[in-house]
C-alpha cells in the first residue's frame, strides 16, 4: 500500500459525502423545475409562438431523457462506481443547460432538455445509492431524505430567483442558473468526492458486471414483485410531483391570482416538500417506512383533491404546503425505501430501474395539464387526477411485501449468486 491514496479511495467522510450528494441534488431539482417556473413566459414569448400542449411536451422532454438515463445509468453505476457516474452526470446536464440558454428556436431547446434529462435521470439513482451506502446503518433513511431534500429547496431556488430575475432578464437567465455545477460542483467533486465504500468492498467493476449477468434470474424471484410495486409507486409519485411543478403557477393564474402569487404557491410546494422528506425519512426511520409511505400518499391524495374546491387563500397555501409535503416529500422517502430495499450489488441498478418507470409518470403530469389547458378544461380537473394518481401510489406501496430481518442484515438466498455477503453494507431499515 502506498502513503498516498487517490480520493475515491480514502475513507469516507459521510458529512462530506452528504454536502457534496446536497449540492448535486439542489441543482438537480432547479433543473427540472426551473421549466415549471417559466412556462407562462414561454406560452408568451412571440418569436417561438407556442400553443399549451407544445409547452407541455416540451416539459416532458427533459423527463423522457431522465427515463433513458435512469434505465442506463443507474447500470452504468453498478459498473464503473458512483464517483465517476456522479461527476459525468453532472458535466452533462450542466453543460446542456447552458445550452438551454442560448438555444435558438425551441427545436434546439427541446433537444438540449432531453440531453439534459439523461444525466438529470442518472444523478438520482447514483446520489442515493452513494449516500446510503456511506451511512451508518442506522441514520440511511435520514441522511438519504437530508440529500434529497436538495431535490425541494433546488425548486424553491428557482421559484424565488423567478420571483426577483424572470420578468427583468427573462427564461435564458434562469437556464444559464442551471449551468453553475461545471464551474462549482464538477471541480468539488473531483478534488473531494469519495468512491462508495460498498462498491469498493463487492470486488468494483469486475464483481458488478458479473452480478448483473445474473439479474435476470432475480428478476424471476420473489424480487420482482417489490420491484414491480416500486416502479407503480414511483410512476404514480412522479407523475404528482411533476405534474403540479410544472404546471401549478398556470394553474393557480387560471383561479384568478397574477404571475406573483403564482409562483408564491410553487415556493410553498417545494417549501413543504423539503420539511416532509426530513421528516418523513426521520419517521421511517423509528416506524418504518412500510407505514410511513403509504399514509403520505392518503394524506397527498385528501389535500390535493381539496385543491380542486374553491378556499381562502390562507387555506390554499396551508393545503399546497401539505401537498408539497406528502406528495414531493413522500417521493423522498420512498426513493430512500427502495435503495434500503436491495442489497448493494444490484442497489443503484434497481433505483434506476424503478426510476425509469417513474419517469413515465413524471412525462405524464406535464402532458396532462398541457392537454387539459388545450382543451380549457378548469383548473379543478387537474388536481383531481393528481390526487387520483396519489391514490394509486398508497396502494402500490401497501401491497410491497415486507423484508425480514433476516434480508435486511444479508442477501436473500435468491440473490445470492448476484450479490455477495457485505457485512454493514446492505441496507437496515424496514421496507
Amino acid at each position: 500500500m502506498t502513503d498516498r491514496q487517490p480520493v475515491h479511495a480514502r475513507p469516507r467522510r459521510p458529512g462530506l459525502v452528504i454536502g457534496l450528494c446536497l449540492l448535486t441534488i439542489v441543482f438537480d431539482g432547479y433543473d427540472l423545475i426551473v421549466f415549471g417556473s417559466v412556462v407562462p413566459q414561454l406560452l408568451a414569448y412571440p418569436d417561438w409562438g407556442l400553443t399549451p400542449a407544445e409547452v407541455g411536451l416540451m416539459g416532458s422532454y427533459a423527463l423522457l431523457g431522465m427515463l433513458v438515463g435512469g434505465i442506463a445509468v443507474g447500470a452504468i453505476t453498478d459498473l464503473f462506481g458512483r464517483r465517476r457516474t456522479v461527476i459525468g452526470c453532472l458535466t452533462l446536464f450542466s453543460a446542456a443547460m447552458l445550452g438551454c440558454a442560448v438555444a435558438p428556436g425551441p427545436e434546439v431547446f427541446g433537444v438540449l432538455r432531453f440531453v439534459a434529462g439523461i444525466g438529470l435521470g442518472g444523478i438520482a439513482p447514483t446520489v442515493i445509492a452513494l449516500t446510503v451506502e456511506s451511512a451508518p446503518p442506522h441514520r440511511r433513511n435520514l441522511n438519504n431524505a437530508l440529500v434529497c431534500a436538495g431535490f425541494p429547496l433546488g425548486g424553491m431556488l428557482a421559484a424565488l430567483l423567478a420571483l426577483f430575475f424572470l420578468e427583468p432578464l427573462g427564461f435564458r437567465f434562469m437556464f444559464a442558473v442551471g449551468a453553475l455545477p461545471l464551474v462549482t460542483i464538477v471541480p468539488l467533486a473531483l478534488w473531494l468526492l469519495p468512491e462508495s465504500p460498498a462498491f469498493q468492498r463487492s470486488g468494483g467493476a469486475g464483481a458488478a458486471r458479473r452480478r448483473l449477468v445474473s439479474l435476470g434470474r432475480a428478476l424471476r424471484s420473489r424480487i420482482a414483485v417489490a420491484l414491480v410495486l416500486f416502479a407503480v409507486a414511483n410512476f404514480a409519485g412522479l407523475l404528482v410531483s411533476y405534474g403540479l411543478n410544472t404546471w401549478l403557477p398556470q394553474l393557480m393564474r387560471a383561479a384568478g391570482y397574477s404571475v406573483g402569487p403564482a409562483l408564491v404557491f410553487l415556493l410553498v410546494l417545494n417549501a413543504g416538500a423539503a420539511l416532509g422528506g426530513v421528516l418523513g425519512a426521520t419517521l421511517s426511520d423509528r416506524l418504518g417506512p412500510k407505514y410511513v409511505v403509504p399514509s403520505a400518499f392518503l394524506v397527498a391524495t385528501a389535500s390535493i383533491f381539496l385543491l380542486s374546491v374553491e378556499l381562502p387563500a390562507v387555506v390554499l397555501y396551508c393545503l399546497i404546503f401539505v401537498a408539497g409535503a406528502s406528495s414531493v416529500g413522500t417521493q423522498i422517502v420512498l426513493f430512500g425505501q427502495i435503495a434500503n430495499h436491495f442489497a448493494p450489488g444490484i442497489r443503484a441498478t434497481s433505483v434506476g430501474f424503478t426510476s425509469a418507470f417513474g419517469r413515465l409518470g413524471a412525462m405524464m403530469g406535464p402532458l396532462i395539464g398541457g392537454y387539459l389547458a388545450q382543451l380549457g378544461a378548469g383548473f379543478a380537473v387537474n388536481f383531481q387526477i393528481f390526487a387520483a394518481a396519489a391514490l394509486l401510489g398508497a396502494i402500490a406501496t401497501v401491497l410491497v411485501p415486507a423484508r425480514t430481518r433476516h434480508r435486511a442484515d444479508a442477501p436473500a438466498p435468491e440473490v445470492a449468486s448476484i450479490v455477495p455477503a457485505d457485512r454493514g453494507s446492505a441496507g437496515d431499515a424496514a421496507a
